[in-house]
């Protein structure tokens, strides 16, 4: 699973895992099951098979890519249960760029008013998915929860967010379970950033 060329390279990160799951890089053999996760079972912005492949195959090269850069994780990993080898989810790390500044609780950048649009700026963030089969049984809670140990303890990552729509209960749900301070967009625009889970890296240290 890791590349002999990254053997030393600190920003590689390898599989990761409790007793009952293991969340581990994809492989273009997990196509169908992907596909299925994220495109026929949440129908979520469904994509066509040949689209998902594009975008596995990018996932799977981004790993060794971003490593060669020493940049940041970023992407989407697979969520399997140890005890049966099945792959019931997607977790991962994505960047994120939008108008955090006007999200109360978040940095508000200098020289911007209340009432009038923010500048945009990036945080790290979250994302979960899981199958609804295996939906209520804490699985996205318990996945994210790797990939936040891991990004505070082994990058020192000075916080991690996540966000949703309003009406999306259960994700919030996770943000909750994750201990993530949960805060509103008071704007109605951008139509697309409604709710920010924050959580702060509480060791004391930052990047």
């Amino acid at each position: 699973m890791l590349p002999a060329e990254f053997k030393d390279n600190p920003m590689w990160m390898p599989p990761v895992e409790t007793k009952r799951l293991l969340v581990r890089p994809f492989l273009l053999q997990d196509l169908a099951d992907v596909y299925r996760i994220l495109d026929v079972e949440t129908m979520q912005e469904p994509r066509e098979l040949a689209e998902r492949e594009t975008w596995l195959r990018w996932t799977i090269a981004g790993y060794s890519e971003y490593a060669r850069m020493y940049q940041f994780p970023y992407g989407d990993r697979a969520i399997v249960l140890r005890e049966t080898g099945d792959l019931v989810g997607v977790v991962g790390f994505v960047p994120c760029l939008d108008s955090f500044a006007q999200i109360p609780g978040m940095t508000k950048l200098a020289g911007q008013d209340d009432g009038v649009p923010q500048k945009t700026n990036a945080e790290v963030g979250l994302f979960w998915a899981t199958t609804p089969t295996h939906q209520r049984e804490g699985i996205a809670t318990e996945a994210a929860e790797l990939l936040v140990e891991y990004a505070f303890s082994h990058f020192h990552l000075e916080r991690l967010i996540a966000t949703t729509s309003f009406d999306n209960a259960a994700s919030i749900g996770v943000m909750h379970k994750l201990r993530m301070r949960i805060e509103r967009n008071p704007f109605d625009e951008p139509s697309w950033l409604q709710v920010v889970g924050i959580l702060e890296n509480s060791d004391g240290k930052s990047g």
